[in-house]
């Protein structure tokens, strides 16, 4: 049972998941870093400060004594601020993939197809130079080509 764990943790995609989960992480605190700090201030002074977390409907009142017996309310601005602020981290990280995706898009662009510059034998099957008469492998004389003898 150790030899099967120690093959499973040594496995390259197990490596690989752990190595992706770390730096998911640190991405993590990166976007939320973007989405609190630069582009929320942006929205809320748009906005004019609006925040929904006081937002609730509320199903029972506290009573006298609040330890007791507390607030009962569903919290739907608390709702709408997560909803709002996944919204916001969605788009950011759209907007950093397509980026990603664009500029490795222009160094992977193939070269246009020129000239061929091999063609298949039709006698043997191998692969000979376009401009070639005769087959180097089996020495046979190619269709629509003189003869050079």
């Amino acid at each position: 049972m150790i030899n099967e764990f120690r093959k499973f943790i040594m496995r390259g995609n197990v490596l690989d998941l752990a190595v992706g989960i770390i730096i998911g992480a640190a991405f993590t605190t990166i976007v939320n870093s973007l989405v609190n700090d630069i582009i929320s201030p942006i929205i809320g002074l748009i906005t004019g400060g609006l925040d929904f977390s006081n937002v609730k409907i509320v199903l029972r009142e506290a009573g006298a004594d609040p330890t007791a017996n507390p607030e009962v309310a569903i919290g739907i601005g608390l709702f709408i601020n997560a909803l709002i602020n996944f919204l916001i981290v969605a788009f950011v990280l759209f907007l950093i993939i397509r980026a990603y995706n664009s500029a490795v898009e222009r160094f992977r662009k193939e070269p246009e197809p020129g000239e061929p510059v091999k063609k298949v034998c039709p006698y043997c099957s191998t692969d000979i130079p376009t401009a070639a008469t005769r087959c180097p492998n089996c020495t046979s004389q190619l269709q629509g080509q003189p003869a050079s003898d």
